[in-house]
């Protein structure tokens, strides 16, 4: 995210976005492998979909493709349980949701249960486009670029900060803290 100033604690900032056109997705989850082979260690060493920050919901009777990007962590389950009712078919709130609660599994890491949330892909030399929208051969998944103006006293939590709260609320804070320490001893010496 790059910034300029504006006027009296406003600043511009870039907004990134991955639009979805459903009419083109053809439900091939190119964009869930390479999500998931771009963020394994070391890069493209593997790919498992359950760790790609982008799922395709799939309504196969109807050829209905809902490709969904991660989005921020929930440590409370949302308050909403409606149901959708789209070409006579029901969908629960959940199935639409980008975020990762407790309620379900989706957008977690498999292994550590931490929760997972789309980075655009953001790289060291930078990708002109995001992994997914770059593999996506019907063109379903587009990247634009726009300028926002936003108050500069807006924080935003660190995935480091989302990634220890998950970990506490679900380990307890003393066994977090044990094996922090243990790992600082053990990259000392």
């Amino acid at each position: 995210m790059t910034g300029e100033a504006v006027s009296n604690g406003l600043k511009k900032r870039i907004i990134k976005e991955i639009k979805v056109n459903l009419d083109k997705c053809i439900g091939c989850r190119a964009c869930e492998m390479a999500c998931s082979g771009f963020h394994a260690e070391p890069k493209f060493s593997s790919t498992n979909p359950a760790r790609s920050r982008i799922r395709v919901i799939v309504e196969d009777r109807k050829d209905v493709y809902l490709p969904i990007r991660a989005g921020d962590y929930s440590s409370a389950e949302c308050a909403g349980r409606n149901t959708y009712t789209i070409n006579g078919k029901d969908y629960s709130q959940c199935s639409f949701c980008t975020v990762s609660c407790p309620s379900r599994d989706l957008f977690k890491e498999p292994d550590s249960d931490l929760p997972l949330k789309c980075d655009m892909c953001e790289s060291v030399p930078p990708l002109a486009e995001p992994m997914c929208v770059q593999v996506c051969c019907c063109d379903a998944l587009t990247y634009v670029e726009r300028e926002e103006v936003v108050d500069v006293k807006e924080v935003r939590r660190d995935e480091i900060d989302l990634g220890l709260e998950s970990l506490i609320s679900k380990h307890g804070i003393e066994k977090v803290a044990k094996i922090v320490a243990q790992i600082a001893r053990t990259s000392k010496g």
